[in-house]
Parts: structure tokens; C-alpha cells; sequence
């Protein structure tokens, strides 16, 4: 353990610290104005224990205890020990399949006495050193494909054991690594193909009640000629020939996954993403949450109704206001303004996270601070997106703002482990 001297506390960047505790209290205030009840005969302190804001400080004060921890440890031992932390935290996500206990459908959480802890909000950042630490070894040339096998099996491993829980909502967010893999040297084609596929994918869905397969297969022939463009005639022919099969594949294959693969619900939160055409009783009944969200924050106008001011919020219209879906709270009481100012703090936070990264020595550390920027991103992106209605509802909460101790010391771990990593820049890091 290190001690915290006047040299440490000069090194570490004030900037990203003053943004994260004013991202903190802001989401404090906004959790507490989701709870608020106005009525005086059963109206709670924001400090009580008993309704979320509440808990939610103290979620806050033992984060302080961690901060404080991560400074303390020596820089060397986030890259000496984690492959060991990654290896605990695969087990952490093992034994919950067995011990844990299921909440909202998915068995994530280990139940201690009236609190739960969820492992894969912490399995966030033990892949992002576990990533880190192999990128960083000697000899690793990554604009290689074969030295991507390794990193794409890191992320693929907790994903899995994830989905298997049931929460697939987290198991996406292992996909933001990707992100890293190309900033790292990942081939250009291996991102372009990832793109194809993907909008292939969503336009299967899209057209899929309209029987335009041949329209998209159209599409997929256009883009491969597009790609093939430049090449020798023989190479030409041949990814004409391979993206048009592959085309058909995913076709097939989409809508294959969305009718034998995906559970109920989440099937009826696709058909409600993709299909502007179904009548309001039909979006009420498969998109209650997006639906309500969406009147929640228009509700807002251009300045909002004022702080515990929702009337949306007080009768409880949304639910989960307090967590995966807090952004109606800041939209409805802080309106188009307060929504513009949140989400600009937000992106000069992300910023800030690209900043500390480039200006690392090591590339372990690199590395490690674009893992934190590229979860920071994902669960900000996705989670706004899915309260406005342009992604499904996959229940991944908004970094500091929505309720939850697990989640908000997981995010503050893995972003003072790259505040401790920063302010160690100048020194050469090496393995224990």
C-alpha cells in the first residue's frame, strides 16, 4: 500500500475527479426527485434510509472508502494481478448461477442479509485489466487477427456466463471492448464486416413483415461490389459471390434468432423498435416503459416542470424511474435544457477519459483507460437511447445517476483505477 502524499495528490487529474462526484450528486438529486412523494403524511428525507435516495448516499459515502482504496494500492499490482482478479471475478459469475438469488428475472445476485451485490457490474473491470495486461504483453503485433483470439475469448467468457443468468442487458455491454480492439490495431475489415452485418441484421428486421428479401439481398450484393472495388477481377467475383451467400445467411439467420431464440418479451421489444406501424394499444402493451418515458420527457418541454416538480414521476407512470430509466426524471423536471446540460457534462467526462488515455506511457494503461471510456460510452449511449425509444429496453443502467450500489462501485473502481494508473504516467511500469 502507498502512502496518499503531496506528490500523489498533485499527479492525479482534479478534472476527471471534479466531473465524477458532480455526476454523482447530480444523479443523488435526480434519484430522490424519482422517489419523492409530496404527499406530508408519508414524505421521506432525501437522507432516509428507507426509500432509494437514501441508501443510495450511503451507496455513495462507501464509495468514498473505495476511492481511497484505489489510491492506496500500488499502480503495478492492477497489472500484476489481473489476470488473478479476472479468474475471481469468472468465479463470482459461476457461483451466482448456483447461490445466487433471481431478481427482475435474472438470477445475477448474491443476496447478503437486505443487500444484494450483482457480479458482473464488477466483471467489467476485471476484463478491463485482464485485456489490458495481454495487450500488453512483449510481442503482441495486434494488427494481426490471431492475437485478437485471446482478447475476443476475455470478453466472450463473462459474457456468456452472464447471458446465462438472464441478464443479456449486462452481456451486451462486453461488446463496447470491441471499441478498444480497433483503437488497439484490429484490422479495418474486421470492424467494416461487423458494420455489414449488423445493419443487414436490423434491416432483416425492419423488412421482415414485408417480404423484401430480395431488396436486401440487393443490398448485400451493392455493398459487396462496393467493397470489391479496386480489387482483381477473380477477388472481385469471388466477394460478390461470398457476400451475397452470406447475405442470404443472415436473412435466415435473423430471422431464425428473433423467432425461436429470443424470449417473449424481448421479442415484442424488437417488434416495437422496428415497427413504427403498430397502433397505440399495441405499443402500450409491448413498450408500457418506453411509451411512458417518452411522455415523461416531453412532459419537460423546453425548461422542465422544476425540481420535484414531475408529475409523471410522482404517480409512479414509469417504471424503475429510479434506475434504468432516470433520465425521464432529468427530462421531465429539468426539461430540453437540463437534458442538453447532463448529457454535455457527460461527454466532456467521456472526453476527458480519451484524453487520459492517449497521454499514458504504458500501453497497458492505454489500453485500460480506453476499456473505461468504451463501457462508459456503451451504458451512457444505450441507456438514454432506450428511454427515447431508438433502442430496446435492456435494462443497463445510466453510469452515476441511476440507483444501485453495485453498479455505482463498479464504475467508480474502474474509473479510479485509471485515475490511479494516470497519476503514475510518468513512471515506468513494470510487473511485480
Amino acid at each position: 500500500m502507498e502512502r496518499i502524499g503531496r506528490g500523489l495528490l498533485n499527479q492525479i487529474d482534479w478534472i476527471t475527479v471534479g466531473l465524477y462526484f458532480l455526476l454523482v450528486l447530480m444523479g443523488w438529486l435526480n434519484i430522490y426527485a424519482a422517489v419523492y412523494d409530496p404527499d406530508p403524511a408519508t414524505h421521506k428525507s432525501i437522507f432516509s434510509l428507507s426509500i432509494n435516495s437514501g441508501k443510495q448516499l450511503l451507496w455513495i459515502g462507501l464509495s468514498v472508502f473505495l476511492i481511497l482504496m484505489m489510491l492506496l494500492i500500488d499502480f503495478k499490482l492492477y497489472n500484476t494481478l489481473a489476470y488473478f482478479i479476472y479468474g475471481a471475478s469468472m468465479l463470482a459469475l459461476l457461483g451466482v448461477l448456483f447461490l445466487g438469488t433471481e431478481i427482475y428475472g435474472s438470477k445475477s445476485w448474491f443476496r447478503i442479509g437486505s443487500f444484494s451485490i450483482q457480479p458482473a457490474e464488477f466483471a467489467k473491470f476485471a476484463t478491463a485489466l485482464a485485456i489490458a495486461r495481454f495487450l500488453d504483453e512483449p510481442n503482441k503485433r495486434t494488427t494481426q487477427i490471431k492475437h485478437f483470439i485471446i482478447p475476443f475469448l476475455l470478453i466472450a467468457l463473462p459474457a456468456f456466463l452472464i447471458h446465462e443468468q438472464g441478464d443479456d442487458g449486462s452481456a451486451m455491454v462486453f461488446a463496447a471492448f470491441l471499441l478498444v480492439f480497433y483503437r488497439e490495431g484490429l484490422p479495418q475489415f474486421i470492424m467494416v464486416t461487423g458494420v455489414w452485418i449488423v445493419s443487414m441484421f436490423v434491416l432483416t428486421l425492419v423488412f421482415q413483415d414485408k417480404n423484401l428479401v430480395e431488396l436486401l439481398i440487393a443490398i448485400g450484393v451493392v455493398g459487396a461490389v462496393a467493397v470489391a472495388i479496386g480489387e482483381k477481377k477473380w477477388k472481385r467475383i469471388t466477394l460478390v459471390l461470398a457476400i451475397t451467400v452470406a447475405s442470404v445467411g443472415i436473412i435466415w439467420g435473423t430471422n431464425y434468432f428473433v423467432n425461436h431464440v429470443l424470449a417473449d418479451h424481448q421479442r415484442a421489444r424488437v417488434k416495437l423498435l422496428v415497427n413504427p406501424d403498430l397502433s397505440k394499444a399495441e405499443k402500450r402493451g409491448i413498450g408500457y416503459q418506453t411509451v411512458q418515458s417518452k411522455i415523461a420527457i416531453g412532459a419537460g418541454g423546453f425548461f422542465g416542470k422544476g425540481f420535484l416538480e414531475g408529475t409523471q414521476t410522482k404517480f409512479d407512470y414509469v417504471p424503475k424511474q429510479s434506475t434504468d430509466f432516470i433520465f425521464c426524471t432529468i427530462g421531465e423536471e429539468h426539461g430540453w435544457v437540463g437534458s442538453l446540460v447532463m448529457i454535455g457534462l457527460f461527454l466532456a467526462f467521456l472526453n476527458r477519459l480519451i484524453i487520459l488515455a492517449e497521454r499514458q506511457k504504458s500501453r497497458f494503461s492505454r489500453v485500460y483507460g480506453y476499456c473505461v471510456m468504451a463501457i462508459m460510452f456503451f451504458h451512457f449511449t444505450i441507456n438514454i437511447g432506450m428511454t427515447i425509444g431508438l433502442f430496446p429496453v435492456i435494462g443497463i443502467p445510466l453510469p452515476f445517476f441511476s440507483y444501485g450500489g453495485s453498479s455505482l462501485w463498479a464504475f467508480t473502481i474502474l474509473l479510479f483505477i485509471m485515475v490511479k494508473l494516470d497519476a503514475h504516467r510518468k513512471q515506468l511500469l513494470v510487473k511485480f
